[in-house]
C-alpha cells in the first residue's frame, strides 16, 4: 500500500511538472570576484577574473513569476592562488518580469568547493544572488548578476573571517 501511495504521489508531481512553462538552458560568462575581509590582514586582497558555466531549468509559475534552479561550475576567490577558490553551486533564482525584454530576480545559493582539500577554508558556502535579465531574441539574454557570501568561508580556528563577492556578466541560451 505505501509503495502505491508513493508512486500516485511521484506520479502527480510528475504531471504537474509538465504540465508548467518549463524551458532548459545554458549560461556562461566572466566573473569578477573578490573576497570581503572583516579585518585587516596581511593579505594583498586583488579581484580575481575568471569564468562560470552552467545549465538551468526556468519554470514559469505565471506570466510574472518563474522559479529558475541551476547548477554551475564558478571559479571565485581572490587573486592570490592560495586563495583561488572554485565552487560546483546550485543557485534558486526566483525572477520577475518587467517588460517583454527585462527580469529581475533574487535568491538563495549554495556553493560546494572543488579541487582543494584542508586549505582552511570551508566545502560549503551559503551565498544570496541578485541579477538582471535582457532578452536579446527568444532564445539568447544577456545578465548580470552580483552574489555575496552569507557566512565566513574560512575555517573557525583560523580567526580570520571573509566572504565571497562576486559579479557574473554572462550570456544564456534557452532551447
Amino acid at each position: 500500500m505505501k509503495k502505491i501511495l508513493l508512486l500516485a504521489i511521484l506520479f502527480s508531481f510528475s504531471i504537474y511538472g509538465f504540465s508548467q512553462d518549463v524551458k532548459y538552458g545554458v549560461r556562461g560568462g566572466l566573473n569578477i570576484s573578490n573576497l570581503d575581509f572583516d579585518n585587516t590582514t596581511g593579505v594583498i586582497n586583488k579581484h580575481r577574473n575568471s569564468i562560470y558555466i552552467g545549465f538551468f531549468a526556468n519554470i514559469g509559475l505565471s506570466k510574472i513569476i518563474s522559479v529558475m534552479p541551476e547548477i554551475q561550475f564558478s571559479a571565485e576567490g581572490a587573486k592570490a592562488e592560495p586563495l583561488h577558490l572554485d565552487y560546483i553551486q546550485a543557485p534558486i533564482f526566483l525572477k520577475f518580469r518587467l517588460s517583454e525584454k527585462i527580469h529581475i530576480g533574487a535568491g538563495p545559493q549554495v556553493g560546494l568547493k572543488v579541487h582543494k582539500e584542508e586549505d582552511g577554508v570551508k566545502n560549503f558556502a551559503y551565498s544570496g544572488v541578485a541579477g538582471i535579465e535582457y532578452k536579446i531574441n527568444y532564445a539568447i539574454f544577456a545578465d548580470v548578476r552580483y552574489t555575496y557570501g552569507f557566512s565566513n568561508i574560512f575555517d573557525d580556528d583560523l580567526l580570520v573571517e571573509a566572504k565571497n563577492s562576486n559579479i557574473q556578466i554572462g550570456i544564456g541560451y534557452k532551447f
